[in-house]
């Protein structure tokens, strides 16, 4: 990639940061019906948030953990999950990407196709999410989570391609990233995380496993604020959880990134399938118990 696009991209993206958290304190500067001691972080917020973006910067993805996190500890209601995740997790992502974007060689074309498909997926996915009932959201991230086991066990049994070296793509292997990508960013406003995906896309069309690593997290960088700001406008996340996610994810990002040289992540990515099932199964139960509920 040429140093011209690199530096377009990074400075986008700071002006996404910028614009993002401008645009969250604007929106909740008008919220005056809430106790500010209900709105703030706790260690347990702040902790989650480090944890889940920790890994999250090695590339085991944090939306099946910190799904599975407020599962366990019940501080985030079932619908206001996906709004949480893409709102919390925003700042921490656009600093993982500055990183990779900077360090790591993708063609031009391929790099802002992608994450432009990514985007316009998510801002045309979170309108139809934020206006969800609590049963559905419950019954689609049951689903999802799944999913999310599957491929992360696909991952792991080495059933997936290992991909090649082709640092971009041309033609109608392009055509077909582009497309696939615009589904993973409608997805994300489901609570679905993009980079296991988008990983197994990126190794099934023949390029550099690790090419994945700037799109799937300059795809997010530029998607969450996006998809996270009418989130917020609709008052569907939860803000205490949110911002720990973000005060104990951007300092994680930068431990993992440049201290963190070699990790074992193998067992730690079983584990993400254990957690991410349960998460599934407890909120398909959650579902079946609510709709028990309403026929009583």
């Amino acid at each position: 990639m040429s140093l011209s696009i690199t530096h377009l991209i990074l400075a986008a993206l700071a002006i996404a940061a910028l614009w993002f958290a401008l645009r969250w304190w604007q929106l909740e500067r008008r919220v005056v019906d809430a106790p500010p001691a209900g709105r703030r972080p706790g260690p347990v917020d702040v902790a989650i948030g480090f944890v889940a973006n920790f890994f999250d910067t090695l590339g085991v993805g944090s939306f099946a953990s910190t799904t599975a996190a407020f599962k366990l500890t019940g501080r985030v209601a079932d619908e206001k999950i996906p709004g949480t995740l893409n709102v919390g997790h925003a700042l921490p992502t656009i600093a993982q990407a500055l990183i990779f974007i900077a360090i790591v060689s993708v063609e031009p074309a391929t790099l802002v196709g992608m994450i432009v498909a990514a985007v316009a997926g998510a801002w045309l996915g979170v309108g139809f999410v934020a206006r969800l009932p609590r049963r559905a959201i419950q019954i689609g991230m049951g689903i999802a989570l799944l999913c999310a086991s599957a491929l992360f066990l696909v991952t792991l049994l080495g059933l997936m391609p290992g991909g090649g070296v082709a640092e971009g793509l041309h033609g109608g292997r392009l055509a077909f990233a582009i497309g696939a990508s615009f589904v993973l960013g409608a997805l994300m406003m489901l609570g679905v995380g993009l980079y296991a995906p988008c990983l197994i896309l990126v190794s099934l069309l023949g390029m550099n496993p690790l090419v994945a690593f700037p799109i799937m997290m300059g795809s997010c960088a530029f998607l969450m604020p996006v998809g996270g700001a009418r989130f917020v406008a609709s008052g569907r996340y939860s803000l205490r959880a949110a911002l720990g996610l973000a005060i104990g994810g951007i300092p994680a990002v930068l431990i993992a990134a440049y201290l963190v040289k070699s990790l074992p992540l193998d067992w730690l990515r079983w584990l993400v399938i254990v957690v991410a099932t349960y998460a599934a199964i407890s909120m398909l139960w959650s579902a079946r118990r609510d709709a028990a509920s309403d026929a009583a």
